[in-house]
C-alpha cells in the first residue's frame, strides 16, 4: 500500500513462492523420458541443497516491478538501450535516473555499474551490458556474459543486499541464444551461492512467458529439488559446466598466443606486430579443435588487417601437443585473405628434425605460398637479429632451455632478415 492508501504496483519477493515450493513431479517425468536407468550412485556436480532453492525464485514478470534490495537493466554501451526491460524501468523509475546514467560515462561489455532506484520499488539498479552474440565468437560471448552475471552478484555482495532481481540480461537485439545464455546465468548464479550463499537471501529470475519454459526446464539442473530430481538431471548437463565459479573452461585457451600490439613494443626491426605461439601448450588431445580453429581466428582477426610476423616456440614439445596438418591445412583454407597477405614471416624456434621435415612437407605439398616464410630458428640469439628480445615475452623454460644448449646471448647487430 502506499501513503494513501491505494494499493502498490510493485511486488513484494517475500509473497512469491521459492523453487522450492514448485511441483518437481511434471519435470521429473519429462527427465525420466530422457533417462531410463539413472546411475543412483552418482552425484551431480550441482547436487541438492535445499537451503539453495530456498533462496531461488522463478517469477513471470517485469522485473522493474520487484520490491527488492537491486534489480538488474541490461543496456548497450552506452547505457542508452531502448530494450522493452530498460524502457520499463525507465518508465517506472523516473527521469532522475537518465541524468544519474549521464554521470556514469558508460558500461563496457560483461561490467556492473549501479545507479539508485529512484520511484523503483527497488532501492538500487544494476547496470549491465551482455555481449553481442556471434557464432564465431562464441568463446568470447559465453565468457562475457559470465562476467555479466558474475559482476552482478560481486557487486550486491559488496554492497551487502540482501536480494537481487535478474532480468534475462541477453537481450534479443543482441542474439544471445536463450537456451545457452540460461544455462550460464543458472550455473553462475548456483556457483555463487554455493560460495557467498551467506550473503544473498533472495535471487529473483524476472521471465517472460517464452524465457520462463526455458527457465523451468534448465532449473533442475543446477538446482535440483530432491534427490531423486538431481539423479536423472545429472545426464542432461552440458559438456562445459563452467569452473568452480561456473565461468566456461575452454581448453583451447591453453594455446597460448601472446601479442603486444603497436610500436615500439611487440614489434620485429622492421616494425611489424609479432604474435607468440607456445607449442608446448598447445593440449591437442583434449581440446575441439573445431573450437581451436575458432579460437585461433578470434585471436588473430584484429592483428592480421596490418603486416605482422609470428614467432613459434617448438621447444620441449611432445606428440600430445602437435598439430596435425589436416587443422593446419584447415585454418590455412579458412582464413581471410589478408591473414595469408600480411602474414611476412614464421620464426619457426628449436625446430627437431622431424619438425623440419613435416613442415616441409605440408608447405611443399598441402599449401602454397607459406614455404618461403618459414625460418628455422635453432637459438634464440639467431632469433634476436630479427626480433629485439624486449619486444618478446619468453616463457621461463625456452630461455632455459637455450641457456643449456646454448649458452647465454650476447649482444649482436640486428638486421632484419635471418
Amino acid at each position: 500500500m502506499d501513503p494513501l492508501g491505494a494499493p502498490s504496483q510493485f511486488v513484494d519477493i517475500d509473497s512469491l513462492p521459492a523453487w522450492n515450493d514448485y511441483s518437481e513431479a511434471d519435470q521429473l517425468d519429462s527427465l525420466k523420458t530422457q533417462v531410463e536407468k539413472p546411475q543412483l550412485d552418482i552425484r551431480s556436480p550441482f547436487p541438492y541443497r535445499k537451503d539453495i532453492n530456498a533462496k531461488i525464485i522463478l517469477w513471470k514478470g517485469n522485473v522493474a516491478l520487484l520490491n527488492c534490495t537491486a534489480i538488474v537493466n541490461t543496456s548497450n554501451e552506452s547505457l542508452t538501450d531502448k530494450n522493452v526491460v530498460s524502457e520499463s524501468i525507465f518508465v517506472h523509475a523516473g527521469p532522475n535516473l537518465r541524468d544519474e546514467l549521464q554521470k556514469l560515462k558508460g558500461c563496457r561489455t560483461g561490467e556492473a555499474k549501479l545507479t539508485k532506484g529512484f520511484n523503483l520499488g527497488a532501492r538500487f539498479i544494476i547496470h549491465t551490458v551482455g555481449p553481442k552474440y556471434k557464432s564465431r565468437y562464441r568463446t568470447a560471448a559465453e565468457s562475457s556474459l559470465y562476467s555479466c552475471y558474475r559482476n552482478v552478484l560481486q557487486l550486491a555482495k559488496e554492497q551487502a543486499m540482501s536480494s537481487v532481481g535478474f532480468c534475462v540480461i541477453n537481450s534479443v537485439k543482441r542474439g544471445y541464444p536463450l537456451e545457452d545464455a540460461t544455462h550460464i546465468a543458472l550455473r553462475t548464479v548456483r556457483r555463487f551461492l554455493e560460495i557467498h550463499g551467506e550473503t544473498l537471501e533472495k535471487v529473483v529470475f524476472a521471465v517472460s512467458e517464452l524465457e520462463q519454459a526455458t527457465y523451468q526446464k534448465l532449473l533442475p539442473l543446477y538446482f535440483p529439488r530432491s534427490l531423486e530430481e538431481e539423479c536423472h538431471s545429472l545426464p542432461c548437463l552440458p559438456a562445459d559446466i563452467g569452473n568452480s565459479e561456473g565461468e566456461p573452461v575452454v581448453p583451447e585457451r591453453q594455446i597460448r598466443i601472446s601479442e603486444k600490439p603497436g610500436a615500439p613494443d611487440g614489434v620485429d626491426n622492421c616494425g611489424r606486430t609479432v604474435m607468440v605461439v607456445v607449442g608446448r601448450n598447445i593440449p591437442v588431445t583434449l581440446i575441439d579443435m573445431e573450437k581451436a580453429l575458432l579460437y585461433f581466428i578470434h585471436v588473430m582477426d584484429h592483428i592480421a588487417v596490418k603486416e605482422y610476423v609470428i614467432v613459434y616456440f617448438h621447444t620441449l614439445t611432445s606428440d600430445y601437443n602437435h598439430l596435425d596438418s589436416d587443422f593446419l591445412k584447415k585454418l590455412y583454407d579458412v582464413v581471410d585473405i589478408k591473414y595469408k597477405r600480411n602474414l611476412k614471416a614464421v620464426y619457426f624456434v628449436h625446430p627437431t628434425f622431424r619438425s623440419k621435415v613435416s613442415t616441409w612437407f605440408f608447405t611443399t605439398f598441402t599449401v602454397s605460398g607459406l614455404k618461403d616464410k618459414i625460418h628455422y630458428v635453432e637459438n634464440l640469439q639467431q632469433l634476436f637479429t630479427a626480433i629485439p628480445p624486449e619486444q618478446i615475452d619468453f616463457p621461463p623454460f625456452v630461455l632455459e632451455y637455450d641457456a643449456r644448449e646454448n649458452g647465454p646471448y650476447y649482444s649482436y647487430p640486428s638486421s632484419p632478415d635471418l
